[in-house]
């Protein structure tokens, strides 16, 4: 029988496991970072409504710039973001992964290099992979914040063509400072010039303001978002990027043709239209983030500060065998794989409680 290894695999790719989290039939499952709340009934409709009549013009390609969602993007990223941008700012695709994608294609590929500092999102150094880019792992604190001075010092000396900030980072859920960005960014220009990739996919959750402003008067910055999380969107996959109207040109070079399907720009749109109740659910769910962090630490775990819907927790001798301990309660959490430490999703309050019973369980065991 045929295996991969005996196909004509490009050698960066040979070894490689493909992005995925465990999905189990349990009673909760706090794995993915998804948003736990259903979305409301008059948006289930709204979108029903907009895709009918999307749906009469299907046998006609879709708007290829997606002109009108991205003026609804670019009007939501101006009135809660802190910073004004318009269409032209703009750019949306099939979800954030895609938009990493897109710029990865423009900006990285063969020759080229990227670097983000880990842990960190694994789909920026497999999506890096996948286009030939290659990868660099700068470093962190042991607090798992960026430490300016030594990521400058390989920003310098790697000279990258892309460099990934993640804000809040996932799995840590810490944030970065606006101070912090502008100092990453300064190293790049003067290394390369360079790219640099703020990816602000759990922003709508954090404490601090949008780094959204950061991209005035800087063209060679980016902040890419998704809908996925705050939006409670992930079956859409829709994410969108800010920059400099430079860089949206320049990734439609790469973009497929007629890529957002009218559906997809259909029910992104009705979502829109819903933006307020859906905030709503994102500070109840910032809500119970806090109420988890607080317990956790009351408990007796190590809890990493975070700014996004999910909470890094610790610090375990065996993190996979907690991971499993906490299952056997039939809670599905995540083991990323940082060493010592686990990562949940903020779920509704049941869910939550759910899980801390099973995290008190298995403390009593561990203190035992």
């Amino acid at each position: 029988m045929t295996g991969i290894d005996d196909l004509p695999v490009r050698d960066e790719l040979r070894g490689k496991s493909p992005y995925g989290a465990p999905q189990l039939d349990v009673p909760v499952r706090l794995n993915t970072n998804e948003n736990p709340y259903p979305l409301p009934p008059a948006l289930v409709e709204r979108i029903a409504e907009r895709v009918k009549e999307a749906a009469r013009d299907l046998n006609r390609y879709p708007d290829r710039d997606a002109v009108e969602l991205r003026t609804e993007l670019a009007a939501y990223l101006s009135r809660t973001a802190g910073h004004e941008v318009s269409t032209a700012n703009v750019w949306a695709a099939n979800g954030s992964n895609e938009v990493l994608q897109q710029l990865l294609q423009t900006f990285g590929g063969p020759g080229r290099t990227a670097i983000g500092f880990e842990p960190s999102y694994s789909m920026h150094a497999l999506i890096s992979r996948g286009t030939g880019t290659g990868w660099i792992s700068g470093p962190r604190s042991e607090d798992f914040t960026i430490d300016v001075a030594a990521a400058c010092a390989v920003i310098a000396a790697e000279k990258p063509d892309v460099v990934f900030i993640t804000s809040p980072n996932n799995p840590t859920g810490t944030a970065v400072g606006a101070e912090t960005v502008l100092a990453l960014h300064e190293a790049a220009q003067a290394a390369k010039p360079s790219m640099v990739v703020i990816d602000e996919a759990y922003g709508e959750f954090s404490h601090a303001p949008s780094l959204l402003p950061l991209i005035e008067g800087r063209p060679r910055l980016v902040l890419s978002r998704t809908m996925s999380k705050a939006f409670g969107a992930a079956g859409l996959r829709l994410g969108y990027l800010a920059a400099d109207p430079a860089v949206v040109d320049a990734v439609q070079l790469v973009r497929l043709p007629y890529h957002l399907s009218s559906v997809t720009q259909a029910t992104a749109l009705a979502a829109l239209e819903h933006t307020d109740t859906l905030l709503g659910y994102v500070e109840q769910l910032k809500t119970e983030r806090d109420r988890l962090v607080s317990e956790l630490r009351t408990i007796g775990y190590d809890v990493t500060a975070s700014d996004a819907n999910f909470i890094q927790f610790g610090r375990f001798e065996d993190a996979h065998a907690a991971w499993q301990a906490i299952l056997d309660h039939g809670v599905l959490i995540r083991d990323n794989g940082v060493p010592g430490w686990l990562r949940v999703s903020v779920g509704t309050p049941a869910e939550n409680d759910a899980f801390l019973e099973a995290v008190r369980r298995l403390h009593k065991e561990i203190t035992a």
